[in-house]
C-alpha cells in the first residue's frame, strides 16, 4: 500500500494548542490570524485545526527571541572596559 503524503501532518485543535503553549483558546487563534500559526478550518461543520509543525516552529522562534534578549540585556549591564579587555570590571564573576 502507497504511503500517505499527508500521513506526516498533524492537525491539532486550537484547545490542545492553547494547553501546549500555556495560553487561551482565544490567544491561539489570535496567532493563527496574526500569521504565527498555521490553521486552517476544516470538517462540515468547519472547525479550526492549527498545524503541529506550525507550533513547534512558534515554539522554536519564541525560544531564539528569549536568548536574543537576554544577550541584549546583558550587553546593556557591560562596561566599555569589560567589552574592550582593559579598564576596571565593574561586576567580576
Amino acid at each position: 500500500m502507497p504511503e500517505d503524503p499527508t500521513s506526516d501532518v498533524r492537525l491539532l485543535a486550537p484547545a490542545q494548542v492553547g494547553e501546549v503553549l500555556g495560553v487561551s483558546v482565544d490567544e491561539v487563534m489570535t496567532l493563527v490570524h496574526d500569521g504565527r500559526l498555521r490553521g486552517m478550518r476544516v470538517g462540515a461543520p468547519a472547525r479550526w485545526r492549527i498545524d503541529r509543525a506550525s507550533v513547534s516552529e512558534y515554539l522554536d522562534e519564541q525560544a531564539e527571541e528569549a536568548r536574543r534578549m537576554a544577550l541584549w540585556r546583558q550587553s546593556q549591564n557591560a562596561s566599555f572596559p569589560e567589552l574592550w579587555g582593559t579598564g576596571r570590571v565593574r561586576n567580576p564573576d
